[in-house]
């Protein structure tokens, strides 16, 4: 069976995701709607959909069998109730959102309309991310550290603390993924982070740098860095164990067991397109196992990010079992 998808945005992590699914033989893009017209109607023309402004026509009139949502964190209004109220399966890009009353209200309504709802966490499709998580299964893990630095994006929004909810929840966050993946839920956040270095850019309010201190309800203990004032980019999640050191950077995998180390180098294959393709098939074959980062899980990362802004709000570690605070 084909799958009808309807788009709602299409900015830059859209283009990705419809790229993507023109290799998939079952996905059929229909519709696509964006509050700039220009780029609906530029979408329509490279990728033979029907474009739209209004999303509840889109939505009534199209029937689409599912939803991409990809519209930045402060945008996401009532997209998802819109889509779970009709029946629509959703693919949500990260990150879900800046409000955790909120996140947990559409979890929630997700849930009771019974949709599959996968997030973009598409890391979690890589080979040798799969490969770590099945070397880590029954270790004990010791540390986890991790960090993603980068330069500064320059997308209006992503400079503005209300929109973005900064680095760390907006880009970072496929670190953070990647470290509860590996390494289980989290307990404690504590965070610092420096908000004076970006006076170059002007209206940013985000931090420059952070730095989130983890514990897990494994009792791992582990941290995460964070910068958007680096002129290259560079990214990795490292867990240590007794005897054992194992290090995850871009496509490549290292394990170290004492003297012997052992590298494993990921296939070039799309993420996105290996995410996409689950989620067409969980929906054709009814088999919701093939999503391997649902919305409920995606729910749990932006969790972590969301009281690592309270935690240097405040100056105070956030219990996980406590109320996240909104931005």
């Amino acid at each position: 069976m084909g799958v009808r998808i309807a788009f709602a945005g299409v900015g830059g992590i859209a283009q990705t995701h419809l790229k993507a699914l023109g290799e998939n033989e079952h996905a059929e893009v229909v519709a696509a709607c964006d509050v700039v017209p220009e780029r609906a109607e530029a979408a329509a023309h490279a990728y033979g959909l029907k474009p739209y402004s209004d999303m509840d026509l889109m939505l009534d009139r199209e029937k689409p069998d599912a939803l991409f949502i990809c519209v930045p964190p402060f945008a996401h209004g009532d997209l998802e109730e819109k889509a779970a109220g009709r029946g629509i399966h959703l693919m949500v890009e990260k990150p879900l959102g800046l409000n955790m009353e909120v996140i947990r209200s559409k979890a929630s309504t997700i849930a009771q309309a019974g949709i599959m709802a996968s997030s973009g966490y598409c890391l979690r499709y890589q080979q040798v991310v799969q490969h770590a998580k099945e070397y880590l299964h029954g270790k004990t893990i010791a540390m986890v550290r991790a960090h993603y630095l980068s330069g500064f994006v320059e997308t209006p929004w992503w400079r503005d603390m209300t929109k973005s909810g900064g680095q760390l929840v907006e880009q970072a966050t496929h670190t953070v993924d990647t470290t509860r993946y590996l390494a289980g839920d989290v307990k404690t956040v504590y965070a610092r982070m420096n908000f004076s270095l970006l006076d170059h850019k002007p209206g940013a309010t985000i931090p420059a740098v952070a730095t989130v201190c983890l514990d897990f309800e494994s009792g791992a203990v582990g941290h995460i860095d964070t910068s958007c004032i680096q002129s290259d980019w560079s990214s990795s999640v490292e867990v240590l164990g007794r005897d054992y050191k194992l290090t995850l950077s871009g496509r490549q995998l290292t394990i170290v067991e004492g003297e012997r180390t052992m590298v494993y180098e990921g296939d070039t294959a799309s993420t996105f397109q290996a995410q996409n393709d689950a989620f067409i098939e969980a929906i054709r074959t009814g088999n919701r196992s093939l999503i391997r980062s649902t919305y409920d899980d995606a729910l749990k990362t932006a969790e972590v990010t969301l009281a690592a802004n309270e935690s240097a709000r405040s100056g105070k570690p956030v219990d996980m079992r406590g109320p996240i605070a909104q931005l």
